[in-house]
């Protein structure tokens, strides 16, 4: 974890690298203990954002600026430097949104995003990944001294995921943003840009897609199918729609986020980033791989 020292240091450089004043007002917007965004403001001159970061999030920088040399509308990245795994980087400031984006809206950045075929340093998740994961999770969990957790829909998911990832690389496949919900849209008096692309990867557009709506509610699979619908008019590829794995497209999809979801919340606990015995923590895995094998149909 970056300590304030650190970040304090690699501010003082990012904003002599755009000739700004070392002394600016910091303004929190979020704050994560491995992630932290804030506008900064100068007398006389334009505010502008400053976002730091601990690996695996310490890329960022890299992908915005892949984005915008495709013309995808992001934030301009003014200046980024990266230290013993943190990321320090300056944005434009977008100002306040003007209102928050819907599904319409989230539909058509999808189709723009997807479009652009992604690079070769970020982690590719395609058919053989996917099969993978449900093992890799189970892992996980024994060497957290978790097995009895989620015992039985692993097994399932393992049992299945040969097959049911099959299809993971048909259209759209590319750069994914890997946490694309609503707030990541940002709809201001410029137009619209998409934010934090701190987790970015090359694999199958729809699991952005099963990502938009969240996981605090139940899987609905006719909503995603909807939105499937409204991304191929808005110009996505028409084989989103196709099926996969043996099953449609909408809970192909919503099960293989749920398992994504799972995989990235073990990852945290072995990080030491949560505590492995949370109640929370733990249901929500539960949860998660329970709901993946029966969209799954594990």
């Amino acid at each position: 974890m970056a300590n304030k020292a650190d970040v304090s240091r690699l501010l003082r450089y990012v904003l002599a690298d755009v000739g700004l004043p070392g002394d600016p007002v910091r303004e929190s917007m979020r704050i994560w203990a491995h992630s932290s965004v804030e506008r900064l403001r100068f007398p006389g001159r334009a505010s502008v954002i400053f976002k730091y970061a601990d690996a695996p999030f310490d890329r960022e920088h890299l992908v915005l600026r892949l984005a915008a040399r495709h013309g995808l509308p992001v934030p301009h990245v003014q200046a980024a430097r990266t230290e013993a795994g943190v990321l320090a980087m300056l944005m434009d400031d977008l100002g306040k949104p003007v209102r928050e984006a819907n599904d319409y809206d989230g539909a058509c950045a999808a189709a723009r995003l997807h479009r652009l075929d992604g690079a070769g340093w970020l982690a590719r998740v395609n058919t053989g990944w996917l099969a993978t994961m449900p093992h890799r999770i189970g892992l996980r969990l024994n060497r957290l001294g978790l097995p009895g957790v989620v015992a039985g829909p692993v097994r399932a998911l393992e049992g299945a995921a040969a097959s049911r990832a099959a299809g993971a690389q048909l259209p759209p496949f590319g750069l994914c943003h890997s946490q694309y919900h609503p707030t990541s849209l940002h709809i201001g008096e410029r137009g619209w840009h998409l934010l934090d692309f701190a987790r970015a990867f090359n694999g199958p557009g729809l699991l952005d897609i099963a990502s938009w709506h969240g996981t605090l509610n139940a899987p609905n699979p006719a909503r995603t199918l909807g939105l499937i619908e409204s991304y191929v008019e808005a110009g996505g590829h028409r084989q989103a729609l196709a099926a996969r794995g043996g099953i449609d497209a909408a809970s192909w999809a919503l099960g293989w986020h749920r398992v994504w979801v799972a995989d990235w919340l073990t990852q945290q606990i072995e990080r030491g980033w949560a505590d492995r015995a949370d109640d929370i923590w733990t249901s929500a895995i539960t949860r998660h791989l329970t709901e993946a094998a029966t969209l799954l149909h594990a």
